[in-house]
């Protein structure tokens, strides 16, 4: 029985050690990962190449990640995306706003890699 294909990952996160720092948690993982430094690099990329999942940082440059879930959200054939905020934002509205916008989960940084994989494998049902 043929393995199915690992699921397509895109971190959108302005600041590169960080973006680099999960992209590399996620390939370790056996995750196809994608990546853009800012909003519309990401909400492009998204619609391009249909990722499942999107790691989303609230705070980045040209279109905050609450405006970049919302335009995925209206987008009509990535309304099913799985989308994950990541931000410093820790503030119970901060994760109010998330889920909001249309986020499936916000985690605050820093995250532990571990804690990471495991809200993916929630929000992807794994």
């Amino acid at each position: 029985m043929p393995e199915s294909a690992p699921a397509t990952i895109l971190v959108a996160e302005d600041d590169n050690t960080q973006r680099t720092l999960y992209a590399d948690i996620l390939e370790q993982a056996g995750y196809r990962v994608l990546q853009a430094s800012d909003g519309l690099s990401s909400i492009a990329l998204a619609r391009e190449q249909r990722p499942d999942l999107v790691l989303v940082d609230v705070t980045m440059p040209d279109v905050s990640g609450w405006n970049v879930v919302r335009q995925l959200r209206d987008d009509y054939t990535l309304g099913a995306l799985k989308v994950i905020m990541l931000t410093g934002l820790a503030e119970s509205f901060d994760r109010d706003a998330s889920i909001a916008a249309g986020a499936d989960s916000h985690l605050t940084k820093p995250i532990a890699p571990v804690q990471l994989l495991s809200e993916i494998k929630r929000v992807l049902r794994l």
